[in-house]
């Protein structure tokens, strides 16, 4: 997961023979790799500055103490609210936001097996109605996962399809509904329009259960992403990130710089193309795993 941050980090630490050479040196090439691992300038910046005073101000003298300090600033960076999503009334929505080609549909497929596994009764909505081939796709998945679909004709209006089909999973007992939405292009304001429509139509169908909007990221792309995540949020009032393609070459230091940025909780990883390789997101496994307490020489 993440192995880009992961290798960034451990030279910049193995680059270090001594603790004697914990210097200015030392501390520019860790900026460095933090910020060429996607964790983003300032937030680059400030870990750093946080570290050089927790070193000083502890009398910090052993490597695997600065690694430890490391991990501690990093958790606090990545730590807002509860990562677990809220899933309360019947049914549960959680609609599923982004571009093309980030990986919403799959992401939706593995959700819904993970949901199903737990005992929930679930519903898919495709909800993307522009794209041609969404809706066969998605029923792809939705047959992997073994839950069943509601889909309509393309064109049709996609708020008023998840409309439906929240009312339809109400009169059947359903405990929750994923619902998939068009990839977005986050400059065109019509279709943002529309991502704030489907929000309002479902608060309608659904006025007492619970609404998470979870916006999918693909991790390869880094700091773009959040460029990108800035309008969808706004838009939709985005509740949570999914973070796809963190088992490619995605450094993964966006997902730092996701939460410093958006304020949003990862609630989701994508760690590989299996149906089972979608894991919920916790600050302290993912550092562990970046900054690993055995393997290293320090």
């Amino acid at each position: 997961m993440a192995m880009g941050l992961f290798q960034i980090l451990k030279e910049a630490f193995t680059a270090v023979p001594t603790f004697d050479d914990l210097n200015d040196e030392f501390y520019d090439g860790l900026e460095e790799a933090l910020i060429l691992a996607d964790v983003g300038a300032d937030t680059a910046a400030d870990t750093v500055a946080q570290l050089r005073k927790r070193v000083k101000e502890r009398f910090i003298g052993r490597m695997d103490e600065v690694k430890d300090a490391l991990r501690d600033i990093l958790k606090s960076k990545l730590e807002v609210g509860d990562s677990a999503l809220v899933l309360e009334g019947k049914p549960a929505v959680v609609l599923v936001i982004g571009v093309n080609g980030v990986g919403k549909t799959t992401s939706i497929g593995k959700l819904a097996k993970q949901l199903k596994d737990q005992g929930k009764k679930v519903l898919l909505c495709a909800g993307d109605t522009f794209r041609a081939a969404a809706a066969d796709q998605l029923e792809i998945w939705a047959g992997r996962a073994g839950v069943p679909i509601v889909k309509a004709g393309e064109g049709a209006d996609p708020a008023a399809v998840i409309f439906d089909t929240v009312k339809s999973a109400t009169a059947r007992g359903y405990d929750m509904v994923i619902a998939d939405t068009a990839g977005r292009l986050h400059n065109k304001s019509n279709l943002m329009s529309e991502l704030s429509k489907i929000s309002r139509s479902v608060r309608k169908a659904a006025p007492e259960a619970s609404l998470e909007t979870l916006l999918v990221l693909d991790a390869i792309t880094g700091q773009n992403a959040i460029s990108q995540a800035k309008e969808f949020c706004k838009a939709a009032d985005a509740t949570g990130i999914i973070l796809t393609k963190l088992d490619g070459t995605a450094k993964g230091g966006c997902v730092v710089a996701v939460k410093q940025r958006l304020g949003l909780p990862v609630r989701f990883i994508g760690v590989g193309e299996g149906i089972d390789d979608l894991i919920p997101f916790t600050p302290e496994g993912f550092v562990e795993e970046l900054i690993p307490r055995t393997g290293w020489k320090h």
